[in-house]
């Protein structure tokens, strides 16, 4: 192939971009990896983004990926694009870690999680492994084997968590396509601190295996800079596969991709603040202006809350007795050797009684039975990502803040995974400081296409982000 871009240009392309290329002779899967995996030694020390850095078998995927272009035989719809995979996820070839220093660095896996197989069948070309807390614990990305993960917006702050190596990547277009998981808004709170697009899927719409700690809170998804790039992964993503025991994509779920013209008929309900949420002024006025667009769309959008109380308590109950199930066979000095919030949460865990949990449970039903009545008279409901911006890296809460647990400081994102509802985050401008800020668009169960189309439209309407270089 004969190469027309220059690096500066290749630094810019989404997915959907670097296909066209393909398709046209006019772009080398081998060129376009060659330039991801020398910006990424160039940035990654800047950001700590990636925790492995797959050269060899980057390099020789898109070579392969490369000759099938040229007999014009690709592999499939991802075929040559450079891609990341979160460092929760089992993929052949490379180690996955979880941020644990009770891991082995020789832990490499010889199968692929079934978001992976799909991505490698897609053609996906694999750059490496992304940052995440240690397994998934929380909202921020840090943990005591790789260390602080950093925002490419400033670095001296969090890019969220806990794909907040993903996110972090994509805003730099370290690869175009990056998997995240998300059991509390670990997909969408480090898409709005980024500047990002992220979704987390209805639950089972991408199966997973192994289960996660967290059982059915936990989701995977996409996270890309545009919509439309993530719409393209997912539907690689969202393959069924026998190994997963909780759901499994069912197979009859079908995605229509062609978004449409106008939001026409629809009705969409914003909720500034649920109705118990305190949000930074400057955050509320970019999610108000870009809910204006909604209306520019032929959507008739009200402000009315969902109607259910804060149940932050009915989460953590869950969320703390999944924890417990990541320490239960370490040993003691593998105990020494975690995140002490982690090691915190799990024995808040330990002392919940059956009683409880089974109550959390009931709550649980409870609220999805409720929010299920309310998608029946709502196509979407909109809400801010966030309340806050990002703040100093290194920090489970906001330093001298009001929160204790990073829960606290993600009210809008854990609810929908109580109810495994769609819920995308998409970036709506800056807030005073400079810093993005992510409008929340949360769609009935099932309905994720309704959450992509209204994203995809929104996104030509909203001011694009100038995303951060860095020094390169």
């Amino acid at each position: 192939m004969n190469p027309v871009s220059t690096p500066t240009q290749l630094s810019e392309l989404t997915a959907i971009d670097a296909l066209a290329l393909f398709r046209r002779g006019e772009l080398s899967p081998v060129e376009l990896t060659r330039d991801c995996l020398e910006r990424i030694d160039t940035l990654n020390p800047k950001i700590n983004a990636f925790v492995h850095i797959a050269h060899d078998g980057a390099m020789k995927a898109a070579k392969d990926a490369e000759a099938r272009w040229m007999k014009g035989t690709p592999c499939g719809p991802l075929d040559g694009v450079p891609t990341t995979l979160k460092d929760l996820t089992l993929s052949r070839g490379m180690p996955t870690r979880y941020g644990s220093a009770t891991t082995s660095p020789d832990g490499g896996s010889d199968v692929d999680a079934p978001v992976a197989a799909s991505l490698r069948k897609a053609g996906a070309v694999f750059l490496g492994k992304t940052a995440s807390p240690e397994y998934g614990w929380k909202g921020v990305t840090d943990n005591p084997l790789h260390g602080v993960t950093r925002n490419p917006w400033n670095t001296a702050l969090t890019s969220g968590g806990s794909s907040g190596g993903a996110g972090a990547a994509a805003a730099l277009n370290l690869g175009m396509l990056h998997q995240g998981s998300d059991a509390g808004g670990s997909i969408r709170i480090p898409s709005s601190f980024t500047g990002t697009f992220g979704l987390k899927p209805t639950f089972g719409w991408i199966p997973q295996w192994p289960t996660s700690a967290m059982s059915t809170l936990s989701h995977l998804g996409p996270m890309t800079r545009t919509a439309s790039d993530s719409l393209l992964m997912l539907e690689s993503m969202a393959q069924p596969d026998s190994r997963d025991g909780l759901l499994g994509n069912p197979g009859s779920l079908r995605m229509d991709t062609r978004a449409p013209v106008s939001l026409q008929g629809w009705k969409i309900a914003y909720s500034p603040t649920l109705g118990y949420v305190e949000v930074a002024p400057d955050i509320r006025k970019r999610v108000d202006n870009a809910v204006t667009q909604l209306s520019r769309l032929g959507a008739e959008v009200i402000e009315i809350d969902p109607g259910f109380s804060c149940p932050l308590e009915t989460f953590n109950t869950l969320w703390f007795a999944g924890a417990t199930q990541v320490l239960e066979k370490m040993t003691d000095s593998q105990r020494d050797q975690m995140d002490p919030g982690l090691l915190d949460i799990a024995a808040r865990g330990s002392n919940t009684s059956l009683s409880q949990y089974l109550a959390a449970k009931r709550e649980r039903t409870a609220l999805c039975a409720h929010m299920q009545s309310f998608h029946e008279q709502w196509d979407l409901l909109i809400t801010p990502t966030l309340p806050i911006s990002p703040f100093t890296a290194g920090h489970n809460v906001p330093p001298e803040g009001k929160y204790h647990d990073w829960m606290e400081w993600t009210p809008f994102s854990y609810p929908f995974n109580l109810t495994q509802q769609p819920a995308a985050s998409l970036p709506c401008g800056l807030d005073d400081q400079g810093l993005p800020v992510g409008l929340h668009i949360v769609g009935g169960k099932f309905q994720d296409m309704k959450v992509m189309h209204a994203a995809m439209l929104l996104e030509e309407m909203l001011p694009k982000l100038v995303y951060p270089k860095l020094s390169q």
